[in-house]
């Protein structure tokens, strides 16, 4: 009998142990909104407007509300797509630069309710709450700062009518889990008639602290978007994309919405940063951020979109993909496949966690209520951390067999602040250890990807950090790989190449518009494209026999041909079909000899796409000539959004036949010299 009594004994004394005392904060540290936000991950972005129907991504302001007129709105189907592609809610333009506004304001005619829609009596946004609330979406409102249509806009009165719209959003729709307001402030407009151009010092105009604490008495949960937050700042950039070392702190005070140099200097954060203010990605399922019908076959593809995943979620960033909902009022049936490819995809990647039954080892731990378990709990708010000072450590995970793996998930509890530095990932090899892949910081959560690797044990090491490591979840995973479509570029004489990812894919194509077949036309070499022309391609596995999907690449007239009139011969960079390479215009523009009389109608410029960019063209002119002597203007606007969208741009006019071209900028929007990455035209 004596012999059980010892056992008991101690299993008693176990139970009767205190949890050891928890780790101190690192500051800054999340409030109780950010904890709530940082959960939701995904959600989405609902780009639906006046530019929806003047095919316009930046609105002058001068639209009529009776263009407003969607044929077969659905908030509805919004809804129900984000709910199925895994998003916790959904944010919509309530009102963009050009001032026009989705719900019946009190303060403007400029108003759906002077619209043909739902006879003049559709509140948009309650529409779009309701359906939200309905899915069980959280709701969220863009609202842009910016008013290219009010006349009193750069004036102290514009602010009081600013006011009082987000004071009837914030009233009116219950709950509001993100307030999202723009960073751009200020240029051309059409301002009540003025047409012209109005500055703020977009520092002090708006008194941000006054407008800041309206929203915290109307919506105490709302988290604040803006480059310099309050709650949740920019990324920096608009494809989506955090950074391999992203700081959730931020010197806040240093910073402010719209300053010019946000996304060199600050949307990295910082690891002194003052104040806890995380990243939010934000791209668009499209080129643009608005609908347009040229756009249908640029829907990103699935690696695309899987590429995104893994560098804003997967590198400490939350994600806002953007539908831009077409003229129907629909979201249009390409984005609905892609973002719902995308979903099924990321529930493929992360199906199984082979940590859930390895054998775990820390090199330290805390004591109770710290214990390696806690890694593999599926709880976040329960976690492995270390000894006080014991900054570097490391975490062994034996599967007891070998598996094969490319995946590696950690989340800090950053509820204590963020730490981590630096950490790597190695397997065992026949008693030593490789490394197979590392980071720098971690946050919220970081995803590392890698090649297939296999191995019995691996080992998670912590480097540095800002204090010791507080490890609430860790994940190993094999995802299946993904088969990206082939690549499609065309040389200057219009010799057409297409290359798969592997070289044991098999490669078919087409040239009628129509969407290749597996065992028809197989790509064997360069063919000729003189003549404006839809080239398709998918490549095959050889192995599994799977297709990937279909890439296209619209081309119009072969550039061999052309001849520019410039004495610089790096002016040739302008229209080399490489997309990586640019020139820069001392005259600002760019004049071509086409070789021939040519029925143009319209062009495209793409800006340049180096890593520091510079030269990007604003406003422009495009002039054509028969002669080279005497020019006629055929198009002049604006290229909206271009520092932060550097996309192509395609602009179309009324017919014309000539052989001489011209794109001049107007205005750059840095000021500098202007850059032409790639210049085009289009003839159908």
């Amino acid at each position: 009998m004596k012999r059980f009594i010892w056992p008991v004994f101690l299993i008693g004394l176990s139970y009767c142990q205190e949890k050891a005392a928890p780790p101190e904060p690192i500051l800054p540290i999340p409030d109780e909104r950010q904890i709530a936000w940082q959960e939701l991950e995904y959600y989405g972005f609902v780009h639906f407007n006046m530019n929806t129907f003047s095919d316009r991504e930046w609105g002058f302001g001068d639209e009529k509300p009776e263009q407003f007129n969607p044929t077969e709105l659905d908030a509805k189907q919004w809804a129900r797509i984000a709910r199925e592609a895994g998003m916790k809610g959904l944010i919509i333009t309530a009102k963009h630069h050009d001032g026009f506004v989705l719900w019946p304001s009190a303060y403007t005619e400029h108003s759906v309710k002077n619209s043909p829609w739902r006879d003049g009596k559709g509140d948009l946004i309650r529409e779009f709450v309701d359906a939200c609330r309905a899915e069980g979406l959280k709701v969220g409102i863009y609202y842009s700062p910016w008013d290219r249509n009010h006349p009193d806009y750069g004036k102290p009165e514009y602010v009081t009518y600013m006011r009082n719209q987000l004071t009837e959003l914030l009233s009116n729709y219950g709950e509001i889990f993100e307030v999202w307001f723009d960073g751009a402030n200020g240029g051309t407009g059409w301002y009540g008639g003025a047409n012209e151009e109005r500055k703020v010092d977009k520092f002090s105009y708006y008194d941000w602290p006054t407008t800041i604490e309206l929203v915290r008495k109307l919506q105490p949960g709302a988290m604040l978007f803006s480059d310099a937050g309050p709650d949740v700042r920019w990324v920096g950039n608009e494809h989506g994309f955090a950074y391999e070392t992203t700081w959730s702190n931020l010197m806040r005070d240093s910073v402010y919405a719209g300053m010019p140099e946000f996304s060199e200097k600050w949307a990295t954060g910082q690891e002194n940063g003052t104040h806890w203010v995380p990243a939010e990605s934000d791209v668009s399922i499209r080129p643009g951020w608005y609908y347009h019908a040229y756009e249908d076959h640029k829907v990103k593809t699935l690696p695309e979109l899987m590429e995104i995943y893994y560098k804003s979620i997967g590198q400490n960033s939350s994600l806002l993909i953007n539908f831009p909902v077409d003229t129907r009022g629909l979201i249009h049936e390409k984005d609905q496949e892609a973002i719902l490819k995308m979903a099924g995809k990321i529930k493929e990647d992360f199906a199984v966690n082979l940590a859930i039954g390895a054998d775990l080892e820390s090199s330290s731990d805390r004591g109770k209520g710290y214990e390696v378990s806690n890694l593999t709990d599926g709880d976040f708010n329960t976690y492995w951390t270390t000894l006080d000072g014991q900054i570097q450590a490391s975490l062994e995970l034996d599967f007891g067999k070998s598996v094969s793996f490319n995946r590696l998930l950690i989340q800090e509890f950053v509820n204590l602040g963020q730490r981590v530095k630096a950490f790597t990932l190695e397997k065992e090899v026949n008693g030593n250890w490789e490394k197979v892949a590392e980071g720098t910081t971690i946050g919220y959560k970081r995803i590392l990807t890698f090649p297939d690797t296999e191995a019995q044990k691996i080992r998670i090491n912590f480097m540095d950090g800002k204090g010791i490591p507080v490890i609430s979840e860790i994940g190993v995973y094999s995802a299946p790989a993904l088969l990206f479509p082939p690549k499609i570029s065309r040389t200057p004489d219009g010799k057409v190449s297409i290359t798969a990812a592997e070289e044991s894919q098999q490669i078919y194509f087409s040239l009628d518009g129509n969407a290749p077949k597996v065992g028809e036309n197989a790509y064997s070499g360069d063919f000729d494209v003189l003549e404006a022309t839809t080239v398709h391609a998918i490549a095959v596995d050889s192995r599994s026999g799977k297709s990937s999907e279909v890439a296209r690449v619209d081309f119009d007239l072969a550039k061999g041909s052309w001849k520019l009139i410039s004495s610089d011969s790096n002016a040739i960079k302008a229209i080399d079909e490489l997309s990586n390479s640019y020139w820069t215009s001392p005259a600002n523009e760019l004049t071509l000899d086409l070789g021939q009389q040519v029925d143009l109608k319209g062009f495209t410029y793409l800006p340049m796409q180096a890593r520091y960019p510079s030269g990007y063209i604003a406003d422009y002119a495009f002039e054509v000539s028969a002669d080279g002597k005497s020019w006629k203007r055929v198009a002049q606007g604006e290229f909206s959004n271009i520092q932060n969208s550097p996309i192509e741009q395609m602009v179309r006019f009324e017919p014309v036949n000539s052989r001489f071209v011209r794109l001049k900028a107007l205005r750059t929007a840095d000021g500098n010299a202007a850059t032409f990455g790639e210049f085009g035209v289009l003839t159908r």
